[in-house]
């Protein structure tokens, strides 16, 4: 058992795996072409993986992975993931515009943690990005 392809909603995904791995991210080139690489399980190490809440603070300065997680045999995957966003009254905010810097526009609407977790788990993990939903 694993999960299909997908980013996180998150500002930040914080990862803790055991030494089975299985965590695969996808690697795009300059040509447009890509390919899944797996993600060494490093004793003690912490995988940091940037969320789409972030990409959509940036105005894509900083890109969401996109990643799953293969069975691969070994036995029994553990593995603990700390998503870190706003909750609360701070999650309903409205968020300023993406951050626009050197004259380029903004690819994102306006929009709140909640909205885009509302979206996220609308959507489910169907391989597709939540944050087309909110391109401009």
């Amino acid at each position: 058992m694993g999960t299909t392809r997908h980013s996180d909603p998150s500002f930040l995904t914080v990862l803790l795996q055991d030494a089975v791995g299985g965590l695969q991210v996808l690697v795009e080139d300059d040509g447009g072409s890509a390919e899944w690489i797996e993600v060494p399980a490093v004793p003690g190490a912490l995988v940091v993986n940037i969320g789409d809440y972030l990409q959509l603070l940036s105005n894509d300065r900083f890109k969401s992975v996109e990643h799953r997680v293969v069975a691969n045999g070994a036995g029994p995957r553990v593995s603990v993931a700390c998503f870190f966003r706003t909750y609360g009254a701070a999650a309903s905010m409205r968020v300023l515009q993406p951050i626009v810097t050197g004259g380029d526009r903004a690819r994102y609407k306006s929009a709140t943690v909640e909205e885009l977790l509302r979206h996220y788990r609308a959507k489910g993990l169907d391989g597709t990005s939540a944050l087309d939903h909110f391109r401009l």
